[in-house]
């Protein structure tokens, strides 16, 4: 799908669709080399990256509810250094047009320095994702990305080493999104990725426990989409900036509605542990979803409510003059 109807231009990555895996989804990516045709992703993000190896926390790392999936994998990865010598070069060699994101975190700001100094370097990544919800160990353990204060120093300190783009993700666990978006912005992010998962927890009633053996743990699935779109919405209305948009995505229509609220593009998870061709039935659905809601181009359902007055939009006279 290279047709121009379909393509999003963002800092750093030149899509053909705006479609691609979430953090983590798709590993490294050439463990689905066999699932389908890579390229034909809008781009491919690699699995959150430590400076060094972590094993994670203990099993269990995920859990099913009924709302959605818990996990607690606590960024098991192989370090920055395993990343760069044993998959980077087999990437390249094998998907060299394929725009990719690497999504990096640290539990200090010179962790994340050091990860985007050796990042800035590597040819085959063109943008850099931060991984804001971690906890910062210099604060107690407060994550990242629910304070001003956190978000400006991460961004910021990323931004003097590196000359990638850099896309900040946010955290849905605050009360109010706008000013955290703001800071982001201004700290030097060249865009946003919303949202990341929501806090939640279970417990087994027979055994008195948390079904996690971490207790708490983040929150994905469809029932994150009605709060990803509502986020996106209030970002989108307070910075300058693109937004990936992430969330509870199974179908053609929970994307353009992520991309109605304001995201430029979109990511999805969990939807692909449960169909391994999720993302490429998405491609192939976009072209009959645009012609279905009147839509000329992909950027234009991004824009569709952006370009209502600013009359707190009144939904209902909205739906009276459309019909």
């Amino acid at each position: 799908m290279n047709d121009e109807r379909y393509a999003v231009s963002l800092p750093g990555l030149k899509l053909k669709n705006p479609f691609m895996p979430s953090s983590g989804a798709f590993y490294y990516g050439l463990d689905h080399m066999d699932d389908f045709d890579l390229n034909k992703l809008g781009a491919l993000v690699l699995k959150t990256t430590t400076l060094a190896p972590r094993t994670g926390n203990p099993q269990p790392w995920i859990v099913n509810t009924k709302a959605g999936i818990l996990n607690s994998v606590g960024l098991a990865n192989p370090g920055i250094a395993a990343v760069k010598a044993d998959f980077l070069p087999e990437l390249a060699a094998k998907l060299p047009d394929l725009p990719k994101m690497l999504s990096i975190s640290g539990a200090t700001v010179d962790e994340f320095v050091q990860l985007a100094k050796i990042i800035d370097k590597l040819p085959a990544i063109n943008a850099i994702e931060l991984n804001l919800s971690c906890p910062n160990v210099d604060e107690g353990g407060r994550a990242f990305g629910v304070t001003e204060s956190g978000i400006h120093s991460v961004v910021s300190a990323v931004r003097a080493v590196t000359t990638k783009a850099i896309y900040a993700k946010l955290s849905p666990n605050v009360t109010d999104i706008k000013p955290l978006a703001v800071t982001a912005e201004n700290a030097g992010a060249d865009g946003l990725t919303m949202v990341n998962t929501l806090v939640g927890m279970s417990l087994d009633l027979q055994s008195r426990s948390a079904r996690l053996y971490r207790g708490k743990g983040g929150l994905s699935g469809e029932a994150l989409h009605p709060l990803a779109v509502e986020l996106i919405w209030e970002a989108a209305s307070a910075v300058h900036i693109p937004i990936i948009g992430v969330g509870g995505v199974s179908s053609i229509d929970d994307a353009l509605e992520l991309m109605m609220a304001g995201a430029s593009a979109v990511q999805v998870g969990v939807m692909n542990s449960i169909d391994k061709l999720c993302l490429l039935k998405l491609i192939d659905a976009l072209p009959a979803a645009l012609d279905k809601y009147h839509f000329d181009k992909v950027s234009d359902v991004t824009n569709a409510l952006r370009a209502l007055p600013e009359n707190e939009h009144d939904w209902q006279t909205i739906k009276k003059e459309q019909s």
